[in-house]
């Protein structure tokens, strides 16, 4: 397994060791004892999985309010563009972001701390995405912001702004 600290502090790009063989391949997406070796949180108490059956779909900005979750991300099929947001007021990079891209191609994953909102771009269709988080989903603590918010510049990549999918709530946010 190789981890890379991307370029705000805790939010790391993970690449497991994957095993191929004339049946396709295998890795370990998780394990706790390993997990824990790593001084990452390893209390996870919900997955999440989420099919989206077109491209261009996004889905975020997301973010618990008060209770904070923090979140492994794994793309299983397809591919996306995954973003996280470091919206901890009082850290030197609140406001920036970082991405990378998931695929069931790479079998990367992406560890988001706590103090981050999360969403991602599909970039094919037919995408699911797994991850899990630290806390329980709580609906009336649930928050989020508009994914092209002008003030953070996300790069979602490409030119088609115009062909985004978004759900109502999504599409409705304003900027952080």
């Amino acid at each position: 397994m190789k981890i890379q600290e991307l370029e705000i502090k805790g939010v790391f790009l993970i690449k497991p060791d994957v095993f191929y063989d004339n049946r396709g391949y295998l890795y370990e997406g998780y394990t706790s004892k390993r997990w824990s070796s790593l001084d990452f949180p390893d209390n996870f108490v919900q997955d999440n999985i989420a099919y989206n059956s077109k491209k261009n779909t996004i889905r975020g900005m997301h973010y618990q309010k008060k209770y904070y979750q923090a979140k492994l991300v794994s793309c299983v099929k397809g591919s996306i563009l995954d973003v996280a947001v470091d919206i901890r007021k009082d850290s030197k990079t609140f406001g920036k972001w970082v991405s990378a891209e998931l695929s069931e191609h790479n079998n990367q994953q992406l560890w988001i701390p706590r103090g981050f909102a999360h969403g991602y771009k599909t970039l094919e269709d037919n995408t699911v995405v797994l991850y899990k988080t630290d806390q329980y989903y709580i609906p009336e603590d649930y928050r989020g912001f508009i994914w092209n918010d002008e003030h953070l510049n996300i790069d979602w990549g490409g030119d088609e702004t115009d062909n985004i999918i978004l759900s109502k709530q999504d599409a409705g946010y304003g900027v952080l």
